[in-house]
């Protein structure tokens, strides 16, 4: 009776799984940045969705009402969620600025873990672009709409879907290229 030594074979092929594995995923990682897609957004289940329910109290010291999913339905607004401790919300704060002088949209304040008189300092030093100002002191209501940090914008229609969203501050060129045609598609909607 002969036995045969165990074949090596299968410990060889072993040794290159490794190997396969990170060709595999470089391959993925390789297409992902060959695609041509913007790899710094982020997609958000909301789009197309009612905005999350909203009740949130006014900016106490400010004669501004609170932000409700009633002040979102029938104009289309842009829901900014900022903070006064938020150096990026100083750099696109100019633009919002500007964006309040349309008056064919509203500007709605979600104002993050902020303390009222900074928020007051805040609005006070850099202008207030803002028709409603609520303030989410924990947080809860900005993890329900999804937020990953400060800024984040979402620009809601007119029935209080939510059409749009924009993480991080806005540039010029982002609020040109792509917020403005957003809100321009978002008012000739019936």
């Amino acid at each position: 009776m002969s036995m045969e030594a165990p074949s090596k074979s299968p410990r060889r092929l072993m040794v290159f799984v490794p190997l396969a594995i990170f060709l595999a995923l470089a391959g993925v990682f390789l297409a992902q940045l060959l695609s041509g897609r913007d790899i710094t957004a982020i997609p958000s289940a909301l789009i197309g969705e009612p905005a999350p329910p909203t009740d949130l109290a006014p900016l106490p010291g400010m004669d501004l009402p609170g932000l409700t999913n009633e002040s979102l339905e029938g104009r289309v607004t842009l829901v900014n969620v900022w903070a006064s401790w938020c150096a990026p919300c100083r750099q696109e704060h100019p633009i919002l600025m500007e964006l309040a002088r349309d008056e064919r949209i509203e500007i709605a304040g979600l104002n993050y873990k902020d303390k009222p008189e900074n928020a007051r300092r805040f609005l006070g030093e850099l202008g207030n672009p803002y028709d409603t100002i609520g303030v989410d002191e924990h947080g809860r209501t900005a993890i329900n709409w999804g937020v990953y940090g400060v800024p984040e914008t979402f620009l809601v229609g007119r029935a209080g879907t939510i059409l749009y969203k924009h993480v991080g501050p806005f540039t010029e060129r982002s609020a040109r290229e792509e917020l403005l045609p957003e809100i321009e598609k978002a008012l000739s909607a019936q």
